[in-house]
């Protein structure tokens, strides 16, 4: 028989956010709102079938996220925050209720629904459950607003360990600093962004218009230009946050920010090593997660962490020691900052 992980584990989904943070990545700011997402019921017989297929090229893949909190230990607190009587979020219920979620009901009392309810109401049930919980170990928020920041801390603060989970482009980066670790909702095993790519693309196909008869030779100037689905690192902020505020490294492609960090982690380790030029690489990504909670190689295209580092052997040399594999930044790259 194993032996049982002692790591308790609490998930708190801030569903509506999650849920509105995909739509939009996948079809533009305010896309939600626009579509009129909130009231749509895609089982009515006058649902408009080109939203319809919009809202499932945007379905949360909830198991893929209770999956990725139980690796970190058994999940002991497992709550998902909304408005059920929503047809978008009563969609999920079946999913949800099958993995032993907590649905807690949050009633809509204004015109612009639960977002600060869930807000409020997730932070008290995890400070409660902190103090009445000793055990629980980890504190895994769904959810990019920046107004768990403050929660985050708090948890740190009283010994918990704090994982983040949002979607690219709908997420503050003060709130992934703010945790241990950041993920990266696409970056999740099991979640196919392929599918959800290939059904972006197929819903977001324009109409027929009478402009689409035009010749052929003018098109170049009136097609609209093609929507970009990449996964974007969490690390770098884009504009079309819906929850905080733009930042001002908006603009600073995510490869060139995952660079600067890795030469500042090597920078620290050297200065921190009793002589030895050569660092351990698992060191070196434990000092990046640390400096940004956020940083993930997947996103940027890379299998692994190995591959991220010989790809930036113009920076960095790497070594086998054994079963280790070592790492030091060039003189001429450390000169050159």
């Amino acid at each position: 028989m194993t032996e049982p992980n002692d790591a308790r584990v609490g998930l708190y989904i801030d569903f509506d956010n999650i849920v509105i943070s995909r739509y939009q990545q996948l079809h533009g700011r305010n896309a939600f709102q626009r579509d009129g997402i909130r009231d749509f019921d895609k089982s009515s017989r006058d649902a408009d079938p080109e939203v319809a297929a919009k809202l499932a090229a945007a379905t949360v893949d909830f198991n893929a996220i209770i999956d990725f909190a139980a690796s970190f230990g058994t999940l002991v607190v497992n709550r998902a925050y909304a408005d059920w009587s929503v047809p978008v979020n009563a969609s999920y219920q079946r999913q949800l209720m099958s993995r032993a979620v907590d649905l807690t009901q949050l009633f809509t009392t204004t015109t612009r629904g639960t977002k600060n309810g869930a807000d409020i109401r997730l932070a008290v049930d995890v400070v409660e459950d902190l103090f009445q919980l000793p055990d629980l170990t980890h504190v895994i928020i769904i959810a990019g607003d920046s107004d768990y920041i403050a929660l985050a801390q708090k948890s740190k603060r009283l010994g918990r360990y704090v994982v983040g989970i949002g979607v690219a482009g709908s997420t503050s980066t003060s709130l992934a600093a703010a945790c241990d670790e950041f993920e990266d909702y696409d970056s999740l095993p099991g979640v196919d962004k392929s599918a959800a790519t290939a059904a972006a693309a197929s819903a977001e196909r324009p109409k027929t218009s009478k402009k689409a008869a035009e010749p052929a030779e003018t098109a170049p100037d009136t097609a609209p230009e093609a929507r970009k689905l990449t996964t974007i690192p969490m690390f770098s902020h884009t504009d079309d946050a819906q929850f905080d505020e733009p930042e001002a490294e908006d603009d600073i492609d995510p490869q060139t920010l995952a660079t600067e960090l890795l030469v500042r982690a090597l920078q620290i380790g050297h200065a921190k090593g009793d002589g030895d030029e050569w660092l351990n690489t698992g060191t070196i990504k434990n000092q990046m997660r640390r400096m940004d909670p956020s940083f993930n190689e997947k996103p940027l295209g890379f299998r692994s962490f190995s591959d991220f580092l010989s790809s930036r052997s113009d920076l960095a040399e790497l070594k086998e020691d054994g079963p280790q594999r070592l790492i030091r930044l060039r003189p001429e790259a450390d000169s050159r900052r």
